[in-house]
């Protein structure tokens, strides 16, 4: 009686778990957006600096410009806008 349980428990839980994780896969194969490689972004970090415990410079890519921000706290401001170099071309 008790073998009949375990042999139940041994083919149950790897059954659940690979349900489990062939949902999960699904799930994040119909999330548009994710960071799979599939979709192109219209925004693109190019770098970040920290500037202190809260602040940060950032080159970011949009419309074909780069963009240098100022990154706080509470605060985004734009520093200067300059054309894509690299599509310049």
């Amino acid at each position: 009686m008790m073998l009949s349980y375990i042999l139940k428990l041994l083919f149950l839980v790897p059954l659940v778990a690979g349900m489990a994780f062939g949902a999960l896969w699904l799930w994040r194969k119909a999330q548009p957006g994710l960071a799979m490689g599939q979709r192109e972004r219209a925004v693109k970090l190019i770098d970040a600096i920290p500037l202190g415990a809260t602040g940060r410079l950032a080159v970011v890519e949009f419309a074909d410009k780069q963009l240098l921000i100022a990154v706080s706290r509470g605060q985004v401001q734009l520093l200067s806008e300059t054309a894509n170099p690299a599509k310049a071309d």
